[in-house]
């Protein structure tokens, strides 16, 4: 794409996002470590700009060395994907933008891996690079390795198929009737559950464990590409608040005769399959939810039967959080998971919680022999920490240095990810044996120089991040852009400069102060602060508003005359109820990807805060932009965008609340994406969506272009 009049410090730091995909390119993912600790194997591409993933394996007894064990453009040299409508459905739901290799499985002790390029199926042996790829009846979704290596489980248009590396595929499950598969997560649980598996290996290879997924009940909807008009809509199951889910049941299967024995629990209470452990020295495991998300019970299986027996249930009359990671097994086979309890998610081995209060559990990261890892804060939310707690002592994060830390375990060694407060890009660092070995990243630095100032604002003490026009304290009045994500599960305001990339160019340009504001809701204080926001999402803009005052008493620079908006997704609601409902605050907005009626989202994320809809509606007219078109005072200057191919937010909600402000008289802009689902679009896009959003707000605010 070409914009010659545009300045070219409004192309650098798009075109550099665009290129880069966000800065993710050239950075290790998706790392596994082996029991042994000996081998960590994970994917990366070899340059910053480079979009085609390779899987690679760094020998930790080797002084860190690093193989490319695979590069898909060896070869036929085909890289792009052959998507599968599961497969499309897996890359939104995880938010891949990649090509080439973008997710693999492998054995148990990390010798043999499986994946996809271009469709097509292959296994390599990680320590000789042996590549062979499997023919199969149709494109498969969803390859895995068996635990000992020697077999592969997949599945074709949702039938679920075992072979032997050196055998004939066999199906295990099929159905007859189109709304039912075999092997796949739905919707509700890849997209909110984080829970993308659909089957489970046995330890030790003789069962699979599978979903038997039926979306007869779910509503059919449909995403249409209005600048093809030859091309057809693409039906999708989407679970609508109120409306009823997939109906999800497990199977046990024998991989060698394909009998069958089905897992049995209270259904009718408990309709959300939410996770599945089948450890070694353990029973298979599985953590089932309650449509009101208040109820969750731990159970274990029969594998004979099928029957199930209650190990713990959990019950708050607001909501429970499922982490990822939990449950879990330890070495012995004790029951790991996460509790409720002293305003804090809490660690609990068997019945015994073993961290204390102050230390607010995010995720369980791995188990090594009798440790738990777990990500976590301590007293402030903005900087995340790696722990390990077990052998009866205290938890003790790895590097405390400020920043955010995470990683992955096994056999002794710790790969931790770490986004250090005064770094740009993460690292990514093996810990073994009291050697340390950096995983090689191939990086970009930003053309921006993000230097954002932290504070804790007013009597909530909001966390909040203020980036200035060049790092520098202005002389007189700027005019403030807020840049909020603002709802619950997403947190902004980090002790780590890469987090605010955007936002820096958005000051340097605008000549603004962009101000970053995470209010209740936010993850990483405390259970009381993430449940305040039962029941009414309008609050959280309550919270930036408060931020927004008590910034302006802290800085006095900051010109409240002028104040503007902007977000996507929750952030993109926010940004559209903030000029719909307060414009005495806010004069302008940019709202990407809008939920602008509640009743549009899905079952699982909105009913979790605003209940069921045929009971109460009210939380979701409150909780909703549309509502407040009837009221608004058609004044303030709206941006509205949505890509034609969300699956996520469909873009029916930007058209609804579009037509309701036309209705009304209200103008406003509208930018209608093509062929762009909720994380973006092409690399063109990518670039004129910023510039559409930097002349909307110049011109809203009466700003000049900073050079010109």
């Amino acid at each position: 794409m070409v914009f010659e009049d545009r300045h070219p410090d409004d192309l650098a730091f798009p075109r550099q996002t665009a290129r880069t995909q966000g800065f993710s390119l050239g950075q290790p993912r998706d790392l596994v470590v082996s029991p042994d600790g000996s081998r960590v194997a994970f994917l990366r591409s070899k340059a910053a700009d480079d979009p085609v993933t390779c899987l690679w394996i760094l020998d930790v007894d080797v002084d860190g060395a690093e193989r490319c064990v695979v590069d898909p453009r060896d070869g036929d040299g085909a890289t792009g994907a052959e998507m599968t409508p599961a497969e499309r459905a897996r890359r939104e739901r995880l938010r891949e933008r990649a090509e080439g290799i973008t997710a693999f499985t492998a054995d148990r002790d990390l010798t043999a891996a499986c994946f996809l390029v271009a469709g097509r199926l292959h296994v390599v042996d990680l320590a000789t690079g042996a590549l062979t790829e499997l023919a199969t009846a149709g494109t498969p979704d969803a390859p895995t390795l068996s635990p000992d290596g020697l077999s592969v489980a997949y599945v074709i248009d949702g039938a679920l198929i075992v072979r032997a590396l050196d055998g004939p595929e066999r199906t295990l499950a099929a159905a007859d009737d189109p709304d039912v598969s075999f092997g796949l997560a739905e919707f509700a649980a890849s997209e909110e559950m984080r829970r993308h598996e659909g089957f489970w290996w046995s330890p030790d290879g003789a069962r699979i464990a599978v979903c038997r997924v039926d979306e007869g009940p779910v509503r059919t909807w449909w995403l249409s590409e209005p600048t093809d008009p030859g091309a057809h809509p693409r039906p999708m199951r989407y679970p609508q608040a109120g409306t009823p889910n997939a109906i999800v049941t497990l199977w046990l299967l024998d991989v060698t005769d394909g009998s069958r024995v089905e897992v049995v629990w209270d259904r009718g209470g408990f309709e959300y399959l939410a996770r599945v452990v089948w450890a070694p020295n353990a029973p298979l495991t599985i953590l089932v939810q309650a449509r009101d998300q208040r109820t969750t019970r731990i159970l274990e299986v029969a594998e004979a039967t099928g029957a199930t027996s209650l190990v713990l249930e959990d019950h708050d009359d607001v909501w429970l959080e499922l982490l990822e990671g939990s449950p879990g097994r330890l070495a012995d086979g004790s029951l790991v998971s996460t509790v409720d309890a002293d305003d804090a998610r809490r660690v609990r081995i068997g019945t015994t919680i073993v961290t204390p209060p102050d230390v607010h559990v995010e995720e369980l990261v791995g188990i090594d022999g009798d440790g738990v890892w777990f990500s976590a804060t301590e007293g402030d939310p903005r900087e995340i920490h790696l722990y390990r707690v077990g052998s009866g002592a205290d938890p003790r994060p790895v590097a405390p240095e400020p920043g955010i830390q995470t990683g992955v375990v096994g056999g002794g060694t710790v790969v931790m990810r770490s986004y250090g407060a005064e770094d740009q890009h993460p690292r990514t660092v093996v810990l073994h044996e009291g050697i340390e070995h950096q995983v090689l990243a191939h990086v970009e630095e930003p053309v921006v120089d993000p230097r954002p100032a932290l504070a804790l604002l007013g009597p909530r003490e909001l966390p909040a991040a203020l980036v200035l026009p060049q790092g520098r304290e202005p002389d007189e009045p700027v005019p403030v852009l807020l840049s909020p994500y603002g709802g619950p599960h997403f947190r902004l305001v980090v002790r780590w400069r890469g987090a605010y990339r955007t936002d820096q160019y958005f000051a340097d340009r605008l000549g603004a102060a962009v101000l970053v504001i995470d209010g209740r809701g936010m993850p990483g204080r405390s259970v009381s602060w993430e449940h305040a926001v039962q029941g009414d999402f309008s609050l959280t803009l309550d919270d930036q508003i408060e931020g927004l005052a008590s910034a302006a008493e802290r800085w006095p620079f900051l010109d409240l005359s002028r104040v503007a908006i902007r977000g996507w997704s929750f952030g993109g609601m926010l940004s559209a109820m903030a000029v719909l409902k307060r414009p005495d605050v806010f004069h302008a907005a940019v709202a990407g990807a809008p939920v602008g009626d509640q009743r549009l989202y899905d079952t699982h994320y909105t009913e979790r805060y605003l209940g069921d809809p045929n009971a109460d509606p009210e939380p979701y007219a409150r909780s909703s932009p549309i509502t407040y078109v009837a009221g608004a005072d058609p004044v303030r200057p709206l941006l509205l965008i949505h890509g034609f191919a969300d699956d996520n937010v469909f873009a029916a909600n930007t058209l609804q609340l579009s037509a309701a402000l036309f209705a009304r008289g209200y103008p406003h802009d509208l930018v209608l994406l093509p062929n762009a689902s909720h994380m973006g679009g092409s690399a063109d896009l990518v670039v004129a969506r910023h510039l559409a959003e930097l002349d909307f707000l110049r011109r809203a605010l009466g700003l000049a272009e900073p050079g010109a």
